[in-house]
């Protein structure tokens, strides 16, 4: 038995920092009814990336909404209202990304779901938070990343603001707020007391940068200091980086500037004996680094320094990942089927629960697919 079943979720949320989040307790066991909008559904069916559509929606679409059903009903609509309303009063968990006062209007916020179910846990993504100049803000992942700082940590120095390459602000609070539900899920188990629980994509963001705003706080709020090349983190020193060698690349994490030098027989290194010149030389010390692994590939340089206990790696694109039998082993893929049979590769839940990987039964719903069934099972 999987820990969330006999747990019914409702979701009106669209895009993905909502659905990512009950994405998430549909691995885990919840049933999740996607409330749609008809004819149109949620718009992440139609948010495509690299052109690529499988079955008539987005593979964004797929990718982020397997497992779940779909019903559709006009929320403007009194009677389908009434429809929803009913379906509400039976749900354990209500969630929804909207901007600021639209549930409000639809009369199906928090304070007017919890008069009819009081016990519900009811979870709300925004962009900005519900109060300040930020409030009314579309909340689209590359904006609030623009406005967190941080894209200032990556790319090097010379590179201006680096966004990261995939929708992070979106997807670290849907599990954000995934976790905040399963806490109230289980308070209300104890207590029977349900909750709401808010998340919002800056502070979701604010709170991914922990480590480094920390440091930021104490240390005299001096801008994180990016090097000119190789950069990895701006607040640690070298040799952390990617690095180029003779047919390809290798990471450094954390380590000994004066073993490095032994080990890669680059002498120049052991005038750095200081370990605080580790951080304030870095630049000098990463570009020397640099030149000298161009001069053999990056298997050797891995077989001399992994036996050392040297914390690196080589860098695989996706097509050397899946081969590998280290992804192989993980099973992080898993095949899906639509209510119409069409099957898509998708990636796996990454949580085991007593060794098991739980499973998705179903891919994602066409728009309307679950709707006469659901108003059948619960009487609307």
């Amino acid at each position: 038995m999987k820990p969330l079943e006999d747990y019914l979720v409702v979701d009106f949320s669209q895009f993905l920092s909502g659905p990512s989040a009950s994405l998430r307790l549909a691995d885990l066991g919840a049933r999740v009814i996607k409330v749609e909008r008809p004819g149109c559904g949620d718009i992440c069916r139609e948010l495509y990336v690299s052109n690529v559509v499988l079955d008539g929606d987005s593979t964004v679409f797929h990718a982020i909404n397997r497992n779940k059903e779909s019903f559709a009903a006009d929320l403007k609509e009194p009677s389908e209202q009434e429809q929803v309303r009913k379906l509400l009063v039976q749900a354990d968990v209500v969630l929804h990304n909207f901007r600021p006062g639209v549930m409000e209007r639809l009369g199906f916020d928090y304070e007017s779901v919890r008069k009819f179910n009081p016990d519900v846990v009811y979870g709300v993504v925004s962009g900005y938070g519900p109060d300040g100049p930020w409030r009314d803000k579309p909340g689209q992942d590359l904006l609030v990343q623009a406005l967190s700082g941080l894209t200032w940590l990556s790319g090097n120095a010379g590179d201006g603001p680096v966004p990261m390459g995939l929708a992070v602000a979106d997807i670290l609070t849907g599990q954000q707020l995934a976790q905040g539900i399963q806490a109230c899920l289980i308070r209300r188990s104890l207590t029977g007391q349900g909750g709401l629980v808010e998340v919002s994509m800056i502070e979701a963001i604010l709170a991914f940068q922990f480590e480094v705003l920390t440091c930021y706080f104490q240390d005299g709020n001096e801008e994180p200091r990016r090097t000119r090349s190789n950069n990895a983190h701006a607040y640690l020193g070298a040799p952390y980086g990617i690095y180029e060698t003779a047919n390809g690349y290798l990471a450094l994490a954390m380590g000994s500037v004066l073993k490095l030098a032994a080990l890669l027989d680059c002498a120049t290194l052991l005038a750095f004996k200081d370990p605080a010149s580790w951080f304030d030389s870095r630049e000098e010390i990463k570009a020397i680094l640099a030149r000298h692994l161009k001069t053999q590939t990056t298997a050797e340089w891995m077989s001399i320094l992994e036996p050392a206990d040297i914390w690196c790696a080589e860098v695989l694109d996706w097509q050397s990942l899946l081969a590998h039998e280290g992804y192989k082993v993980l099973e992080m893929e898993q095949t899906v089927r639509r209510g119409n049979g069409f099957e898509y590769r998708t990636t796996a839940c990454p949580i085991r629960i007593n060794g098991e990987r739980p499973r998705a039964i179903a891919g994602s719903p066409a728009l309307g697919e679950h709707t006469q069934s659901i108003r059948t099972e619960f009487s609307l």
